[in-house]
């Protein structure tokens, strides 16, 4: 057991919100009332109609880097790495994991494409590099591993495996009203590059007996290289009222890609962060771009008395050609809602946020969360930042980070532990950093009830 357990913790090792901000990873995602600017995309682009003041913000340089799975912690490392397991740990770690599915894994890095990411007022231009990357090893397997035949005599083996790599631009505006504002956000999204199965295409079992282990299996595993497609973000944002804001938002409520099959290979140079991901690769080969993969096995009747026979396992793995007449196919960008309340106090400000996801997918997930969040802004130039999450597909999360303010320029850093509190029991980790161009306020005018407005 001890080696298996190892075998698995390498298999995720290995494959180790569509947008952040620093800002956002500290307060845990409490983010749906008070981003600000070109910030405000991907939270609730009807934040940027009551923001006509707003001076011209530049995103210089950003990176964000997230990385969950649903087991593999320091702690759980430790206590199912013996040389033994009891019955009773064996049927923990295996109910953990049958809960959500199987094994899975997910991986995503954001970078704002540097110095277009831009905001004045009530308008901003965001420019982002997306990576996308979501295993999952069945429970079928697992169950065959911790369990044996003895369990179920049919095992699903179907597993899961997704890379994506895209640029999305969006232009965002909002219009303010009396008591609230309006905001959309329409984006381009360039599909740069995508490995992953065809579930439609795909299947695979394992049937046991008293006579042996018997399985066969055919995974297509697809890609496409350059797509393009569209979405839209829409959010209203209350004016404040003693202090309180209140906003909605659904991001990507329309969101898709079609993707080319056989398409051309060069999207994928257009920044540093892809690039090195495509060509993709199988083993020692290099996959084209007008190919997929057919990868095929037989298991037939495995048992003591025919180990030494060397047909018992079958395998082969095929690069053919994309046929001339195949469909494009879509990949669907989950949608997700928020809902956020904030208030804002003298030296502190507290928010609070429901989201949910209409579908599991990516970073999505067809639970609620709720986080709140505050900022300590006793000191203007360096504002600090704590925030809790719980529920969704982090289950809980503790952000922390700080900000520092240094005239016309701003560093923010934001740091989460997923799924778990602390170093120990984090299944998972958020890291996010950037600078930040700031520019002055504009002046804008008030009424006076005396006759012209004055200037502040």
């Amino acid at each position: 057991m001890k080696k298996i357990i190892y075998i698995l913790i390498m298999i995720t090792s290995l494959f180790s919100q569509s947008k952040r901000d620093p800002r956002a990873v500290a307060l845990a995602g409490s983010y749906t009332t008070i981003a600000n600017g070109v910030f405000s995309v991907g939270y609730n682009p009807g934040l940027i109609g009551l923001q006509h003041n707003q001076p011209l913000t530049i995103q210089a340089f950003q990176l964000d880097f997230g990385i969950l799975g649903n087991f593999f912690s320091i702690e759980n490392i430790a206590k199912y790495s013996g040389d033994t397991l009891s019955t009773k740990d064996v049927n923990r770690f295996f109910n953990t994991l049958e809960s959500q599915n199987g094994l899975t894994f997910f991986m995503d890095t954001h970078m704002p494409i540097p110095l277009i990411n831009i905001s004045k007022g009530n308008l901003a231009f965001s420019a982002n590099n997306i990576l996308l990357q979501n295993y999952k090893l069945p429970i079928g397997l697992l169950e065959l591993i911790f369990y044996g035949n003895a369990k179920k005599a049919n095992l699903d083996l179907e597993f899961s495996y997704e890379i994506l790599g895209m640029n999305e631009y969006g232009l965002s505006f909002g219009v303010p009203f009396k008591y609230m504002s309006w905001g959309i956000t329409a984006k381009y999204m360039q599909g740069l590059f995508f490995l992953g199965v065809d579930e439609d295409s795909s299947s695979s079992s394992l049937l046991t007996d008293d006579l042996g282990i018997y399985g066969n299996g055919k995974y297509i595993i697809k890609q496409g290289v350059g797509g393009s497609g569209f979405g839209l973000d829409i959010g209203v944002a209350s004016r404040p009222l003693n202090g309180w804001n209140f906003g909605l938002s659904i991001i990507n409520l329309m969101g898709s890609i079609r993707w080319e099959q056989g398409g051309d290979e060069s999207g994928s140079s257009l920044n540093p962060l892809t690039k090195s991901f495509y060509p993709f690769k199988w083993g020692d080969d290099e996959l084209s771009s007008d190919e997929y993969i057919e990868y095929t096995f037989t298991i037939d009747t495995i048992r003591v008395d025919k180990m030494s026979n060397d047909s018992l396992f079958k395998n082969e793995t095929r690069f053919l050609k994309i046929p001339s007449n195949a469909k494009d196919f879509i990949t669907r960008m989950p949608a997700t809602f928020r809902a956020g309340v904030s208030k804002q106090f003298d030296n502190f400000l507290i928010a609070s946020d429901l989201v949910a996801g209409f579908e599991n997918r990516y970073y999505s997930r067809k639970q609620w969360k709720w986080s709140i969040g505050t900022e300590w802004k006793r000191m203007p130039s360096l504002p600090l930042r704590i925030g809790f999450g719980w529920g969704g597909g982090d289950m809980k999360e503790l952000g922390v980070g700080f900000g520092v303010k240094k005239s016309i320029f701003m560093f923010d850093f934001g740091f989460a532990f997923r799924n778990g509190m602390w170093l120990h029991t984090m299944k998972g980790l958020n890291l996010s950093f950037g600078f930040t161009y700031v520019g002055k306020e504009d002046k804008v005018e008030i009424p006076n009830e005396k006759g012209p407005s004055s200037k502040i």
